[in-house]
């Protein structure tokens, strides 16, 4: 009987990479095939001089440049994780009021991100302070989140003339990102009850008739690595904790991938320090308007647009990197 189950759950992750696989050749398919119908159509407008076709044939062209870029990005997937969804935590560093503003402007940023490609956000736990987000994690719900999002792990930098320095003096503040593949249960994270420490607290809230009377909040500490999670966002002591468990897996994959791979890349951007030198991006307000990916080089001069959700291009030349190191090593 239990080789009868070890059989049908290697079957199960056959068929998933099957699906995975069909779900990135048939979208070219039916790309090709809308462009040989474009070209179709654009060769009986020459033929008849119908200038009717133009709008049409321009609007069909501009769908399939939108879908093109897209399909070309997800092709550049290759990680096992690429394709679940994502968590992503926000910390606010040293630079009370100013970073924890910063905080709120990046997480602001992910969020609108989600929207663009229609993916789904939910908060999994939100530490607020003075002026901002002093931490915050979200799990972003879509296909390929966390392909698209791991680029953002590491230190971002602000340079902006401080709307909370009274002299207008130009801040530079650093927030770090950590992003985290949800893991399903097609992969095993063993998690004993002795390896871990479970409190309990009350969540914090917006006071008055708001607080919360009951222990609901869940932090789990995992003793071998450090890593501590928590979850206060659900009002009952169940759900966190099952949220809790839940970050905490993602964590830990993360976490024994990395030192598998501790002889390749020595440098892991979330275990940077928090300062000059350390950042992968720099979101420069004054005295000019620039952000930069310090380890693509890729540049954007329209700051507000990228602070609005617009950075799928520093996502792919991140992914082309990445593929140009694979090829390289």
């Amino acid at each position: 009987m239990e080789g009868f189950w070890n059989n049908r759950e290697e079957a199960e992750k056959v068929m998933g990479e099957i699906k995975r696989k069909k779900d990135l050749i048939n979208p070219w398919k039916e790309l090709k095939g809308l462009l040989d119908d474009t070209v179709d159509l654009y060769d009986l407008a020459m033929a008849e001089k119908d200038e009717s076709f133009e709008a049409d044939i321009a609007s069909t062209i501009e769908k399939m440049k939108n879908e093109y870029s897209r399909l070309r990005t997800l092709a550049l997937f290759s990680e096992e994780t690429d394709g679940c969804n994502a968590f992503v935590t926000i910390h606010a560093g040293a630079g009370g009021t100013e970073a924890c503003d910063w905080a709120s402007m990046l997480y602001r940023m992910y969020t609108r991100w989600a929207e663009r490609h229609n993916f789904k956000v939910e908060i999994a736990d939100l530490l607020e302070a003075e002026g901002g987000i002093k931490s915050v994690t979200i799990q972003v719900e879509g296909d390929y989140a966390y392909g698209y999002l791991k680029c953002e792990s590491g230190i971002h930098r602000l340079v902006r003339i401080s709307p909370f320095d009274a002299n207008a003096r130009r801040h530079t503040s650093f927030v770090s990102v950590y992003v985290s593949p949800v893991i399903d249960d097609s992969i095993e994270i063993d998690i004993k009850p002795e390896d871990i420490r479970i409190d309990t607290y009350r969540s914090s809230g917006a006071g008055g008739q708001h607080v919360n009377k009951t222990d609901s909040a869940v932090r789990i500490t995992h003793f071998e690595t450090g890593i501590v999670v928590q979850c206060q966002n659900e009002r009952s002591q169940i759900k966190n904790r099952a949220m809790a468990m839940k970050v905490l897996r993602s964590r830990l994959y993360e976490y024994y991938k990395a030192k598998q791979e501790e002889e390749k890349e020595k440098n892991a951007q979330e275990k940077k320090e928090m300062a000059w030198g350390s950042q992968i991006r720099s979101y420069v307000f004054q005295p000019y308007t620039m952000v930069k990916d310090h380890r693509t080089k890729a540049e954007v001069g329209n700051i507000q647009s990228v602070m609005d959700g617009n950075i799928d291009y520093f996502i792919e030349e991140y992914l082309k990197l990445l593929w140009q190191n694979k090829e390289n090593s």
